[in-house]
């Protein structure tokens, strides 16, 4: 197994997302409940996953998609960027929401996630709420 796979565990990472699991904010709690149990067309979420050194806090593994719900705190971060960038290398698409579009507007959340897992989302580089996988392979492709 490579130094850097996404699915080695970490030491400590496991007990981090189980508290994570029980510390879910209000909005992960909503987007949790339309998400699990294959209520998402048939789709396997899982909630507060180990990737690495990172725990995401939604997955669909069949599809590589990881689902993150930002809070105010989150807004132009470079952790995230970077945490982005490592998934993308690693061959997970990351989808981004923050936490008033969940509380507000759930539906038009939950038909963008269908469309991500369809791969009928289109790309804004600009703003980074979209960033498939295969974005950063064309990136590192582009760099001399």
């Amino acid at each position: 197994m490579p130094k850097d796979d996404a699915t080695k565990r970490r030491p400590g990472k496991t007990a981090q997302a189980r508290q994570l699991r029980q510390n879910e904010t209000e909005e992960e709690y909503h987007l949790w409940s339309d998400l699990r149990a294959r209520r998402l067309n048939g789709h396997k979420f899982a909630r507060q996953v180990p990737l690495g050194p990172y725990i995401v806090d939604f997955l669909c593994r069949e599809q590589r998609l990881v689902i993150e719900v930002d809070g105010f705190q989150h807004a132009d971060s470079a952790n995230d960027r970077k945490r982005t960038d490592w998934l993308n290398s690693h061959g997970y698409a990351v989808l981004r929401f923050w936490n008033r579009e969940i509380s507000r507007e759930r539906r038009s959340v939950l038909e963008t996630i269908l469309a991500a897992l369809s791969q009928r989302l289109e790309v804004d580089r600009a703003s980074g709420f979209y960033s498939p996988a295969s974005f950063a392979k064309e990136n590192k492709e582009q760099q001399p």
